[in-house]
């Protein structure tokens, strides 16, 4: 470490204890800027014998639970090369020397498993429904399963998830290291989108550095200084792949996707299923050529919406349509003066003795079998007789009536002749 960059951080130190409370906001916001002091802070993090590291590490935590939201970002964006130290230390079973880091790592995970009100946390998290669209998928193109997911959400049978509460913890054991470790990253992915680059780049190498070291891979890597193997839970790798797949989309493509292939590689030897699933889900999904993201501004993870499309198809057949249509055919205006226009078939004046130039008496009308069978194939409605078209001349018209009352009327109802 250079004489300069003790200086700075030296000058950091000292700053902020004479700092006024009322100047605390002004001095947070102006500090995520000094990029000297935070390329410093991270040498100092990296030389655990360093005289530095203690007076740091109490300054970080002052930080965290001073309740100013970007003093405790600024600390969480040290995290992964804090986790780091700490088990490299721990993995060379030199523990007097990570004495320090180990008391940051539970200050910050004591102040985070409590609210403002002293009250332990619990943590929860709704799955979401297929049957539900997301920026992820549409609900129409996945097929049956959608009906089925659908019917279930009806039911009110959506999981959720919950966390906590955890436990206070005072020191760190082999027990309990990856419980308090695999939370603490939990922290850091909810604050991912203000963490700077430097700290993402961090991310992606200490997950390589974890995953590798001790196995052949490491050579194949060239990372030096550190050969020991060093135990991973699974939770613990699958909260890594949640910042590597921050890290992928948001301008760290090569160091992330080295760090996944490694973190594959490790869960392969340890037969762990949950970060071999989403590590290969994760995969899968990636394009092909690299991904030009600017370091600058919003960050998010880009994915691609698939178009919307109506449920039910303007050409479907459904119940309402049949009743429409129905409707439709049934209430077409009878107007007999438009007969010929609207093609409605009227029915003749028939003579039951064939004889020319007579008529039916009283209106009634003698209808044979084969007249009605005619009738019924084309389809041809009758409507009841109107008394103000009778005092005109016009003709009758009856309504419709079934094909057995017509048959009926046809053979019983006996017609009368005028001679």
């Amino acid at each position: 470490m250079f004489t300069s960059e003790k200086g700075i951080v030296e000058e950091w130190l000292s700053e902020y204890k004479t700092l006024p409370e009322t100047s605390l906001q002004n001095y947070a916001t102006n500090l995520k800027d000094k990029n000297s002091l935070v390329s410093s802070l991270y040498k100092v993090i990296q030389e655990p014998q360093s005289e530095l590291l203690e007076p740091v590490c109490h300054q970080l935590f002052e930080f965290y639970r001073s309740g100013e939201e970007q003093l405790l970002r600024f600390t969480l964006q040290f995290l992964p090369e804090l986790i780091w130290c700490y088990l490299a230390v721990s993995a060379s079973r030199n523990v007097h020397s990570s004495g320090c880091i180990e008391a940051l790592l539970l200050g910050v995970y004591n102040l985070e498993i409590v609210d403002k009100q002293g009250h332990s946390k619990v943590l929860s998290f709704t799955i979401p429904s297929l049957s539900k669209p997301s920026v992820y998928h549409e609900p129409s193109s996945i097929g049956s399963m959608a009906l089925t997911e659908s019917a279930l959400s009806q039911h009110g049978l959506s999981k959720v998830v919950y966390s906590g509460p955890h436990p206070q913890r005072e020191m760190l054991t082999a027990q309990n290291r990856f419980e308090v470790l695999t939370f603490l990253l939990l922290c850091y992915n909810a604050a991912l989108t203000y963490m700077p680059s430097v700290s993402l780049q961090s991310l992606c190498q200490i997950c390589s550095r974890i995953c590798v070291c001790g196995y052949p891979r490491q050579h194949v890597r060239k990372y030096k200084g550190m050969s020991n193997r060093i135990p991973v839970s699974s939770g613990f790798m699958v909260q890594m792949l949640t910042g590597i797949y921050f890290a992928l989309y948001n301008g760290e493509w090569d160091l992330a996707q080295k760090a996944l292939d490694d973190i594959i590689y490790r869960a392969q030897l340890e037969l762990y299923p949950e970060p071999l699933l989403v590590a290969n889900a994760i995969k899968a999904s990636l394009p092909h050529g690299a991904l030009k993201s600017s370091k600058e501004g919003t960050r998010c993870i880009q994915v691609e919406i698939t178009p919307t499309s109506s449920r039910i198809s303007r050409n479907a057949v459904t119940s309402m349509s049949i009743r429409g249509h129905r409707w439709k055919r049934h209430e077409q205006p009878d107007n007999s003066n438009d007969t010929s226009e609207l093609g409605i078939l009227v029915l003749p004046e028939i003579s039951v003795t064939n004889v020319s130039g007579e008529k039916t008496g009283n209106g009634e009308k003698g209808r044979t079998l084969g007249e009605i069978d005619a009738q019924h194939m084309q389809g041809v409605q009758e409507t009841t007789t109107d008394p103000r078209t009778e005092s005109k001349g016009l003709p009758e018209i009856r309504r419709q009536k079934s094909v057995r009352k017509l048959m009926e009327d046809g053979i019983n109802s006996p017609g009368r002749v005028q001679f």
